[in-house]
């Protein structure tokens, strides 16, 4: 059998698989094909990849010749014109938003794997590229606050007078959220925390942070981790409280996003504009429209003494840690669909392989894609 590793379109910088991974599946007798400096932009030459037992190819040598794909990003239509019709495509496609894409690609007959619809579960914690990518993001994010921040992050008493610690709130605490804290508190700063699920309070309160408390949140404990819809008295509720702190912040880190949904509107106008001048706000979830009213996704916008950072890949800006934990997770979860002897063995008996299946046998395969595509 052969994996194909691809070069992802720029502005990417990550790559699916480093060279330190070949070796795991050269000794399963698995043949590994990489695109011509697919690695380079996350450090890793072509020179590695063949040290480790990788060769070297085109990508349309790749497309042709590969049994299992891995792309980070979705194949363009040419790509998938010379892929081998019977190929496994692994990557991250977003199939809640893209899911006539996804229908396309069934229609086509290829077996795609999507690394974001994995459930969320013990076992899969090794695989879990989310998690892995959201643990960058929610460090970067506290990083890129502290150098644009007009103002120190710790507390600092000088000759000249005593700085206050820098007030940093954040809004979410998942993987992204909960690193945030752990590194805006390693910086001094003094640091609230919002989020709808009271589960996470005593996580939030262990890294050193202070809990923000709104009741009324409906149970969010079935939904795989990530926040739900909330009744509009909570969200009234929910929009006092964070003015109330956003008023007297320094730094905000948004990070909540719903599955398949466009982002809330924690921040809106109203609350903007009673920010301090010169305040700062890092939005996470600016792919699916941001939880501020005027974020745009890898862009910086000034509303009224505001800076607002709508970022959503500030893990490609670390692309070398990036690509290797996301490389790491890959290999674990080509452990579930690969035999001991190098051969393809796709066991949908198994929940995590049929859960992050999105397409098979001309189907969309995923219950909830195919909600969306119109197939019942």
């Amino acid at each position: 059998m052969t994996i194909g590793i691809l070069l992802e379109p720029s502005p990417e910088t990550r790559v699916s698989l480093i060279p330190e991974h070949i070796s795991v599946l050269k000794k399963q007798n698995i043949n590994v094909l990489a695109e011509s400096n697919c690695g380079a932009n996350a450090f890793a030459p072509d020179t590695l990849y063949s040290e480790q037992g990788a060769e070297i190819s085109s990508r349309e040598n790749v497309l042709k010749n590969s049994d299992i794909l891995l792309s980070i990003h979705p194949l363009t239509e040419d790509d998938l014109n010379k892929a081998k019709k019977s190929a496994v495509i692994l990557g991250v496609f977003n199939p809640l938003a893209n899911f006539e894409l996804i229908k396309k690609w069934a229609e086509q007959g290829f077996t795609t794997f999507s690394m974001d619809m994995l459930p969320r579960t013990t076992r899969a914690q090794s695989m879990d590229i989310l998690s892995s990518q959201a643990n960058i993001a929610g460090y970067k994010a506290v990083i890129l606050a502290a150098m644009q921040l007009p103002k120190y992050f710790p507390m600092f008493m000088t000759a000249a007078g005593s700085i206050a610690p820098a007030k940093v709130m954040i809004l979410g605490a998942g993987v992204a959220g909960l690193q945030a804290i752990a590194t805006a508190k390693r910086l001094g700063a003094v640091v609230e925390v919002f989020d709808t699920r009271p589960a996470v309070k005593e996580e939030v309160m262990s890294l050193g942070a202070k809990f923000i408390e709104v009741e009324g949140a409906l149970d969010a404990s079935k939904a795989g981790g990530y926040a739900v819809d909330q009744t509009e008295e909570y969200k009234q509720k929910q929009q006092a409280r964070i003015a109330e702190v956003a008023s007297k912040a320094d730094v905000i880190i948004t990070t909540a996003q719903i599955p398949g949904k466009k982002a809330p509107i924690l921040i809106p106008d109203s609350i903007l504009d009673n920010m301090k001048p010169g305040s700062l706000i890092i939005d996470l979830a600016s792919i699916t429209g941001g939880n501020t009213t005027r974020t745009k996704d890898r862009e910086t916008v000034v509303y009224k003494n505001v800076t607002i950072i709508g970022n959503s890949n500030l893990q490609g800006t670390m692309p070398s840690d990036a690509s290797k934990l996301y490389g790491k997770n890959i290999l674990n979860f080509l452990q579930l669909i690969i035999g001991k002897e190098g051969q393809l063995n796709l066991n949908f008996e198994d929940d995590l392989v049929k859960g992050t299946c999105i397409s098979n046998n001309g189907e969309v395969c995923n219950d909830r894609v195919k909600e969306l595509t119109g197939n019942k």
